[in-house]
């Protein structure tokens, strides 16, 4: 398959209508409940939560091109922007494999090689993923906490396999499996809490999206911003574990409406859930299309098949 994408740029451009008619059956599906929904808030609730899922992408592609640099490709912002943001369509289309293929190819065509790429991009995927259960348990209540003592006890096991030198050995025995070449750097301890920190970051204008619309169905100020931020992190952790449904679709919804339980009654938790997928699905295509504006002037090395550019050796 990433031959035939390497070769064909028919067939990626194909794949991008194919993730753009997921996403937008996605939103077309329920529309007349999602309509609805945001017709409960006003403009300042949607402008704030749309405004807040734009930051956290942009900590985020900070964080992916920090790990990204660290194993020895430091793509330039804009392409950096194109690979992750254009790429990520990909996880709109059934397969849990579709964001990774498109991604290690469009940052192939900028001398990054694809094992650095997969590995980068399960990089910040795990970090993701430590940092929204540490938010979580810092956040939620106790008695939701202990509901959720499954998911949070992965904190530690995340923690250690963060460390670098078990994270390589990790990566690169996944790479032998899928004989590929090891990876020929080390990410510094260094590169790792900058990647962490743009993370947590990220997640903390992630919490914030959820506030604006929680914030914007009961009176509550600043003091609802722990639930909405746990809350998120908590539903969103669910989803990407459920590695079945394209993105999370309905699972990071429903887990939801179970955290914001403390403050929400179920008809207004719904809402929320419905709008904050619809702020981060119109979020993916407009980040994937800024991305892909800002890269079309970037040159496009090409080395030769099975060789990684010079550029991208680590010195």
């Amino acid at each position: 398959m990433l031959r035939r994408l390497r070769s064909s740029p028919l067939l990626r451009g194909l794949l991008a209508l194919i993730a753009l008619g997921f996403l937008a059956y996605g939103l077309a599906r329920n529309w007349t409940e999602t309509s609805a929904a945001l017709a409960r808030l006003s403009w300042w609730s949607l402008a704030g939560c749309a405004a807040a899922v734009l930051a956290g992408f942009a900590f985020m592609l900070l964080a992916w091109r920090t790990v990204l640099g660290g194993l020895g490709s430091r793509l330039p912002f804009p392409v950096a922007a194109r690979v992750l943001y254009v790429g990520q369509l990909g996880k709109y289309i059934p397969g849990s494999v579709w964001a990774f293929a498109a991604m290690m190819e469009l940052a192939r065509d900028h001398g990054a090689p694809p094992r650095r790429t997969f590995s980068a991009t399960a990089l910040a995927l795990v970090t993701s993923l430590g940092c929204a259960l540490t938010l979580a348990a810092v956040t939620l209540s106790r008695q939701m906490a202990g509901q959720a003592w499954q998911l949070l006890a992965l904190i530690p096991l995340i923690l250690v396999g963060l460390h670098p030198r078990v994270m390589t050995w990790g990566l690169n025995l996944a790479l032998r499996i899928a004989r590929k070449e090891p990876l020929d750097r080390v990410l510094s301890g260094a590169d790792m809490a900058r990647a962490a920190g743009w993370t947590m970051a990220g997640w903390l204008c992630y919490g914030a999206h959820l506030w604006f619309l929680v914030a914007g169905m009961r009176p509550g100020g600043l003091s609802l911003y722990a639930v909405a931020a746990g809350a998120y992190a908590l539903a969103w952790a669910t989803g990407i574990l459920t590695v079945v449904v394209p993105a999370g679709i309905g699972v990071r919804e429903g887990a939801m409406v179970v955290a914001l339980a403390p403050v929400l009654d179920t008809p207004r938790a719904l809402v929320v859930a419905v709008v904050s997928r619809v702020a981060f699905t119109l979020g993916d295509a407009a980040v994937a299309g800024i991305g892909f504006l800002l890269a079309r002037g970037s040159p496009r090395p090409a080395p030769p098949s099975g060789q990684e550019s010079p550029s991208s050796v680590s010195r």
